[in-house]
């Protein structure tokens, strides 16, 4: 085989060197305090008998879609699906992507404009950054959660700017993938209205787990009409795969014109749409109790890092993302293989994924993390820090 050129080896050396290496590792059954599947979907046999049934009911018998949805792919699934979806996430229409990422790269690369501007909080999604590297729009991060930043940088930005017409994109997410914070929502919703600018919203990491039925953060505080955009992933929460962008009939007509990681790549299998469907229909049926039982189990752990005076390691949020901070790779690394020994499957976030200094455990929590394990995993991580 041909060897890997030169300069791409130094990168991974450079990696090595600087104990952010990253391989690939099998699955074992150590206790889930990793994925993201808060409410214990992906590995419910309930959810997955119903998706079963739902292929026989509507008579669908395909391993795969056979090509892209403006070919031959967009089989009878995707209506019933993104009709659901916009019922359920209080929207005017949902277009299906196959991935978060795809969502993302989709969105931002194709409706920011040439003379546009956007606004990013500077703990964006990888996707988003990459779709905006890809879009003609000229961007900026502001701080972390601040509007008092965001208003500067706008302003700043705005105040001699050469385009007599153009669009102010804002772009935050409901619950933040490391950190698990939330931004002030409503603040941010209504300085976007006010002004006239469009506001976007990543709720991956909220959907499933906040609103009445996990509908997310944005409808629960009622402000699904003043947000431009919203980007929903089904691969936390609702423990499946694929992705979903909200908005206006006509943001949707864009896309499916526009956006390139929609338009050329080969549709989602009907077993997976099949999937979405019953999962959103029996996160309804359960109700509230599935999030009820997360929710103690977040508060729980909350009580058990203070009783274990821990307060300083961990950024505050409420969500099923706590991330305790052990600033150093090498650092990190060891305390998470020192759980791994003790049966605890956690993994430790580097930098470049995270700012140096700030390299951390990611603990996520689910409904089905029993309090004994809670306080155990508590307990060994206040003697190793």
């Amino acid at each position: 085989m041909i060897k890997l050129p030169g300069k791409l080896k130094s990168f991974l050396e450079i990696r090595k060197k600087e104990d952010a290496f990253r391989t690939l590792q099998a699955t074992d059954g150590s206790i889930d305090f990793l994925s993201n599947d808060y409410l214990g979907f992906a590995t419910n046999e309930t959810l997955f008998s119903k998706t079963f049934q739902l292929l026989l009911t509507e008579s669908v018998a395909a391993n795969g879609s056979g090509g892209s949805r403006l070919l031959s792919g967009n089989h009878k699934l995707y209506s019933k699906l993104e009709s659901q979806l916009a019922t359920f996430y209080k929207s005017n229409a949902a277009l299906v992507f196959n991935s978060g990422y795809d969502a993302n790269m989709g969105l931002f690369s194709s409706v920011p404009q040439k003379g546009d501007l956007v606004f990013y909080d500077e703990f964006i999604h990888a996707s988003i950054r990459e779709g905006l590297r890809l879009s003609n729009a000229k961007s900026y991060s502001f701080s972390h959660n601040s509007l008092s930043s965001l208003k500067e940088k706008i302003e700043l930005n705005t105040a001699r700017y050469e385009y007599e017409e153009y669009t102010v994109y804002i772009v935050t997410e409901s619950v933040f993938s490391m950190d698990g914070d939330s931004p002030d929502l409503k603040a941010f919703a209504k300085y976007s209205k006010s002004n006239g600018y469009c506001l976007i919203v990543d709720e991956a990491h909220a959907v499933g787990v906040f609103g009445d039925y996990g509908e997310g953060l944005v409808p629960s505080l009622k402000w699904e009409k003043d947000v431009f955009a919203r980007t929903v992933t089904f691969g936390k929460g609702f423990g499946c795969h694929g992705a979903a962008i909200l908005g206006a009939d006509d943001l949707k007509d864009f896309l499916v014109n526009f956006a390139k990681p929609f338009i050329y790549t080969t549709a989602l299998t009907p077993h997976t749409l099949a999937t979405i469907i019953t999962a959103h229909e029996f996160l309804e049926e359960l109700g509230k109790e599935p999030k009820r039982i997360l929710m103690e189990n977040i508060e729980f752990f909350k009580k058990q890092i203070v009783t274990h005076k821990l307060e300083e390691s961990f950024i505050p949020s409420n969500s099923a993302i706590q991330g305790c901070i052990i600033p150093g790779s090498k650092s990190a690394k060891q305390v998470a293989k020192k759980l791994l020994d003790k049966g605890f499957n956690i993994k430790a976030v580097l930098a470049p994924t995270v700012p140096k200094g700030q390299e951390r455990l990611r603990i996520c929590l689910h409904s089905y993390n029993s309090k004994e394990e809670i306080g155990l995993l508590i307990k060994l991580l206040a003697s190793y820090i």
